[in-house]
């Protein structure tokens, strides 16, 4: 009788004298569960003790009976299979060989104790590894964007000037209440604590200094910037997101176009018209909102405020604020696109890039204001 006529005989382990772990039987996938309860018997005394393995009367094997042969012998012990079994068949050999392969490769660690420092330095790795294949891959984005820009400079006839208007209305011209609103209460609040701090020194008249430098300086530009990155960088992920969960990416590929001209210029260039406005917007309101505060609480009328300003305040701390923005505005720009390009088509994924790009916008933003005031405060700008 051939063993493919021979009748099914369910694995078994028995436990013999000396230490022998004998295996018999099939170990095929009709007997899993019932192999299965087996293994888990013998799974917690085999990690105390080591046995021999007596695999000469192993039946039928496959390769639901192999992983659990793997995970009851291990993988360090069948790494020496041919030693200590030299009569099992070379097939079944080849089998359970490349079965502890598998699970080796599958989890080099699961032997191993776990431990918390290691595990966090390699969660560590693995945010620091994703960080940077993120940067390289804004920085190649940023490379592109730039080479087709360079590229339409030269073919005016290229240029998209009708979704250029439309982006500018969309990013500017819908954008100023709120950047006026939010920029007149902090410069209140600024003034306020101005007031409260100066006081004490006898010296509340520096309070319209105070508002004027800060916000002509840092928080006209950055409040205004930050607006931005969660008002619109979110909107142009949101957008292309749903272009290329729509496929209408590829649709315009194949009609010969380049998304980044035809989608990703028109919004670059409209956050840099409309942030270095939007900058100057939010430092006449946040001065304003300053204005009133000292009118209300130090008595120093709006021609006083403004003569001040006038006498005290150099020109260059404008320069300085406005100068900014057209970077942060690029940066925003691409990053918004970038993270909708990297949609994978699913509406969480829309979900999951959108709120990455308003917060990798912001936090470069925050980034290269701070890099901004070390280099102005070294060239005593």
């Amino acid at each position: 009788m051939t063993e493919a006529d021979r009748p099914s005989q369910p694995g078994r382990i028995e436990h013999q004298a000396q230490g022998v772990l004998c295996f018999s039987g099939d170990w095929t996938l009709p007997h899993y569960a019932m192999l299965r309860r087996q293994v888990e018997r013998f799974t917690d005394r085999r990690s105390t003790d080591r046995d021999v393995v007596d695999l000469s009367r192993l039946g039928a094997l496959d390769t639901a009976g192999a992983v659990l042969l793997v995970e009851l012998i291990g993988t360090e012990q069948l790494a020496h299979l041919q030693t200590w079994a030299p009569k099992l068949p070379a097939e079944r050999q080849a089998l359970l060989c490349s079965v502890a392969d598998a699970v080796a490769a599958s989890s080099p660690l699961e032997s191993g104790r776990a431990l918390p420092v290691r595990d966090f330095l390699g969660a560590t790795g693995q945010q620091v590894e994703s960080l940077w294949q993120q940067q390289r891959l804004l920085l190649g984005f940023i490379g592109q964007v730039l080479v087709v820009l360079a590229r339409l400079i030269w073919h005016p006839s290229r240029w998209r000037l009708t979704a250029l208007v439309s982006q500018i209305h969309r990013t500017g011209l819908n954008a100023l209440p709120i950047v006026a609103l939010l920029t007149f209460l902090v410069g209140a609040v600024v003034a306020f604590l101005g007031t409260t701090v100066l006081r004490d020194f006898g010296a509340t008249i520096y309070t319209v200094n105070l508002v004027a430098f800060a916000f002509l300086r840092e928080f006209g530009v950055l409040l205004a910037a930050i607006l931005l990155a969660g008002r619109t960088a979110s909107a142009f992920t949101a957008q292309l997101g749903a272009m290329k969960a729509n496929e209408e990416l590829d649709a315009i590929r194949t009609l010969g176009l380049d998304p980044i001209e035809l989608l990703v210029l028109p919004r670059v260039l409209a956050m840099i018209v409309t942030l270095p406005i939007l900058t100057f917007v939010g430092m006449l309101s946040g001065m304003l909102g300053g204005a009133m505060v000292c009118s209300l609480a130090l008595d120093i009328s709006a021609f006083h405020f403004l003569s001040i300003l006038q006498r005290d305040i150099p020109l260059e701390h404008l320069l300085v604020g406005i100068s900014k923005a057209p970077l942060f505005a690029f940066l925003v720009g691409v990053i918004g696109c970038l993270e909708g390009f990297k949609v994978s088509g699913s509406a969480q994924s829309v979900g999951e890039h959108t709120t990455s790009s308003v917060v990798q916008s912001i936090f470069m933003v925050i980034l290269l204001d701070a890099l901004a005031a070390l280099f102005f405060m070294e060239m005593g700008w």
